[in-house]
C-alpha cells in the first residue's frame, strides 16, 4: 500500500509554523504518468537507465535536447521541455547529478530543494520523480530520501504577517527502488525536519512576540513529546548565584530566563547542548547603530537550534540522553540595565567585568554552561551561539566556526556538518591575557586578538574538564533568499548538524 507522507512534519508535533500548505511526498515503484511534471536524471557517468527508456518513449525528444544543449550531466544542470510530444506531461525536467560514484546525501537534498523552487516557480502542482535507477555514494533509499529531505526542507515558509501567503505546493511521486527501505530512511528525517521547522519558526518571529517568557511556553509544548522541561525565573538565578545571565536580562521588563530541555531516551551520561537565547539584541549601552540592529531577532538562533535538536531526538524516539541548557533574556536599555564598567559574579564564581554591554552573549553562556555542568555531569557539552561579527569576517556566512582542543570531537562534527550541508572551519583558541582585568577575574571582551577566539576562550573558563565545543553560527543563522534547502528567513542551522552527530556517534 501506498503511504503518503506529509512535508510538515508539524502535524505529528506542535510548532510555531503557520505555513497552510506543504510539499506531500508519495514514494512509489512506478513514475505516476498523470503528474503534471516528470523530472528525469542525467549523470555525467552515461548510467541512466531511466532517461534512456523515456527518451525511446518519447521517440528520441529528450536525446536531441541533450545534444541540442551539449548538456553533460554536470551536477545541478538543468534542461526543460515544455509539452513534449507524444506525452501527457506538460513538462520534463533532465537534471545532472554528476559523477555518480561522488552524489552522495549532502549533494542530493542540495538538489532536492532547488529542483522544488524550479517546480514552484513553474506554478506545478504535481511531480513524478524518476529516481529508481538514481545511484551515488549512498544507497538509492538514502538518496530518495534525501532528495525530499531537500524539497521539503525548501518548502518550508514563514508567512504568518503576509496578508496573502503563497499557496503554491508540490505533491510528489517518487519513484523508488526500495519503498519500504526510503520511507523508513525518510520517517527519520522527518523528525529532524520537525526540529528544522521549530528552530526556524523561532528564530524569524519578530522580537516583541519572542521575549524570553514566549521562547519558555515554546519549549513547554515539547513536555507531550515526553520532554521534561524546567525555567528558572530572575529571582531563582539570584538564588543560584547566575549574575550573569541575570543581569543581562536586567534591562528588560521580564528579565531573563533559563529554560532546560531534557530527553532522556536512555540511562548514558547525558549529552549537554547549551544554547544562546538573546531574543532581542540591542547592545545594551553599547548600542549598535546601522542596519545589522534589524536582524538582531535572531540573537537567539543558538538556542533554538539546540531546542529544535531536543525535539528531533524525542520525534525520532532517539536511544539519546540530550539536554538543552539555554540561557535566554532581551539585551536592552533602561534604567536597570547593566553599564559598561559594571562587575558580575557568576556562578562559577568567577567575577567579570563588562567592557562592552554588546558582548552579552558569553555572559548568558558562561552561566547557561555551569548550569550544565553542575546539575546534568554531561559527557560532552557543545554550545551554539550567534556570537561574533569576528567569526563572520574570518569564514562568513558559509561556514560555521568550530572551537575545540578536543580533535576527536571537531572531526566528528565537522564530518557530520559536511553531510548535512551545515558545514564547519575550525579556528583556535588562545589569546587569553586578554581577557585579564584590573578589578575582576575577567573582561567581557580581549584588549587584543581575534573576537571570536577571545569571546570562544572567554567561554573556555566555564567548560571545566568537561569534553567541549564551542560552535558560532553568527551569520548562519538568517537567510536574505532562498537557496538549495534553505528557504528565507531563520534557518535553524545546527539543528541537523547536530541530530547526525547524535545519531551516528
Amino acid at each position: 500500500m501506498k503511504k503518503i507522507l506529509k512535508a510538515s512534519a508539524l502535524t505529528i508535533a506542535l510548532s510555531l509554523s503557520t505555513q497552510s500548505y506543504a510539499a506531500e511526498f508519495n514514494f512509489s515503484s512506478k513514475i505516476d504518468n498523470t503528474a503534471q511534471t516528470l523530472v528525469l536524471f542525467y549523470s555525467e557517468d552515461g548510467k541512466n537507465t531511466l532517461f534512456n527508456s523515456t527518451n525511446k518513449q518519447l521517440n528520441n525528444q529528450l536525446q536531441r535536447a541533450v545534444e541540442s544543449e551539449s548538456f553533460t550531466g554536470k551536477y545541478a544542470s538543468v534542461i526543460e521541455l515544455l509539452a513534449p510530444f507524444n506525452s501527457d506531461f506538460k513538462r520534463v525536467l533532465i537534471v545532472g547529478t554528476g559523477e555518480q560514484e561522488k552524489l552522495d546525501k549532502a549533494l542530493i537534498a542540495k538538489l532536492g530543494g532547488n529542483i522544488h523552487a524550479r517546480l514552484i516557480a513553474n506554478k506545478t502542482t504535481t511531480a513524478s520523480i524518476a529516481f529508481d535507477s538514481v545511484k551515488g555514494a549512498v544507497n538509492n533509499s538514502e538518496l530518495a530520501a534525501n532528495f525530499a529531505h531537500g524539497a521539503n526542507l525548501r518548502d518550508h515558509r514563514f508567512e504568518k504577517y503576509k496578508q496573502k501567503p503563497s499557496t503554491n505546493t508540490v505533491s510528489y511521486t517518487i519513484d523508488v527502488a526500495s519503498t519500504k527501505q526510503t520511507r523508513k530512511q525518510y520517517t527519520v528525517l522527518e523528525s529532524i525536519q520537525a526540529g528544522v521547522f521549530l528552530a526556524r519558526d523561532l528564530t524569524s518571529e519578530v522580537a516583541t512576540e519572542m521575549t524570553p517568557v514566549d521562547f519558555a511556553n515554546a519549549a513547554k509544548e515539547l513536555e507531550s513529546l515526553g520532554v521534561e522541561i524546567t525555567i528558572l525565573e530572575p529571582k531563582q538565578l539570584k538564588e543560584l548565584g547566575m549574575g550573569a545571565l541575570e543581569a543581562v536580562g536586567r534591562g528588560s521588563q521580564q528579565g531573563a530566563r533559563l529554560v532546560v530541555a531534557h530527553y532522556k531516551g536512555s540511562n548514558d551520561t547525558p549529552i549537554a547542548l547549551v544554547g544562546k537565547g538573546i531574543t532581542f539584541d540591542s547592545g545594551g549601552y553599547s548600542i549598535k547603530t546601522g542596519a545589522s540592529i534589524a536582524r538582531m531577532k535572531s540573537d537567539m538562533a543558538g538556542a533554538a537550534a539546540v531546542l529544535g535538536t531536543v525535539k528531533a531526538m524525542a520525534l525520532a524516539k532517539a536511544d539519546k540522553n540530550v539536554v538543552a541548557v539555554m540561557g535566554m533574556a532581551a539585551n536592552m536599555v533602561s534604567q536597570f540595565a547593566v553599564a559598561p564598567g559594571d562587575v558580575v559574579r557568576t556562578a562559577e564564581g568567577l567575577s567579570v567585568e563588562i567592557v562592552n554591554t554588546d558582548a552579552e552573549g558569553r555572559l548568558v553562556l558562561s552561566d547557561a554552561m555551569w548550569y550544565a555542568r553542575e546539575h546534568f555531569k554531561p559527557e560532552i557539552m557543545i554550545d551554539v551561539a550567534t556570537l561574533t561579527g569576528s567569526k563572520i569576517r574570518a569564514v562568513g556566512n558559509d561556514y560555521a566556526a568550530v572551537f575545540s582542543d578536543d580533535d576527536t570531537l571537531v572531526s566528528q562534527l565537522t564530518f557530520a556538518g559536511k553531510n548535512v550541508n551545515e558545514n564547519l572551519w575550525r579556528l583556535p583558541l588562545g589569546y587569553k591575557d586578554t581577557l585579564s582585568s584590573d578589578i575582576a577575574d575577567l573582561k567581557n571582551i580581549g584588549s587584543s586578538g581575534p573576537g571570536a577566539t577571545t569571546a570562544a576562550s572567554f567561554l573556555q573558563h566555564f567548560a571545566d574538564d568537561t569534553r567541549w565545543v564551542h560552535i558560532d553560527i553568527a551569520g548562519n543563522a538568517l537567510a536574505t533568499k532562498g537557496k538549495d534547502e534553505i528557504s528565507p528567513g531563520g534557518t535553524g542551522f545546527g539543528v541537523r548538524l547536530l541530530s547526525e552527530w547524535l545519531l551516528n556517534n
